[in-house]
């Protein structure tokens, strides 16, 4: 009575990864959120600047507030648009689901330390704590838990170790 068919393990794995897929996205639209509602462009775009200034180069582009809430809110919706390839274990959409994983524990993880340090680079100071820094939990919560269930259903999509 107690046993769980493989079938069925198989199929709450993988209901268990479109979860930690939906999680993360409304992790991502939340901190959206609270960019905008605390002006994280006031602090993004002199940052860049500055680098700029500093290395001669730096890819991250500067953006007016329409055009980067956007972008963002397209991407959110686009990502959750994938949502059922996620449910049904496609394979090939793993590798985004890491990549995707691990920028968004970086981006929770620089939003604490932002706040922690009161700067982003030294000529960009601001009052603690960083824009976008209440959704950061949420952030690295959801990443972690995308990525032990990715780990976790490995084996299930026929990925190696």
């Amino acid at each position: 009575m107690g046993t769980v068919s493989p079938v069925r393990a198989q199929i709450s794995s993988t209901k268990k990864l479109g979860i930690a897929w939906v999680q993360l996205c409304l992790a991502l639209a939340a901190h959206v959120t609270d960019e905008a509602l605390t002006g994280f462009l006031s602090v993004y775009n002199p940052t860049v600047l500055a680098l700029q200034a500093k290395l001669g180069f730096w890819l991250m582009p500067t953006f007016e507030f329409r055009e980067w809430l956007t972008g963002l809110i397209v991407a959110v919706l686009l990502l959750l648009a994938l949502s059922p390839f996620v449910f049904r274990g496609a394979r090939w959409i793993r590798p985004l689901f890491y990549f995707l994983s691990m920028l968004m524990f970086a981006n929770g993880l620089g939003h604490t330390t932002g706040t922690l340090l009161g700067h982003t680079v030294s000529s960009v100071r601001f009052p603690r704590p960083l824009p976008g820094f209440y959704s950061s939990p949420f952030l690295l919560t959801a990443s972690v838990y995308a990525l032990v269930q990715l780990r976790r259903t490995r084996h299930n999509t026929g990925e190696s170790r």
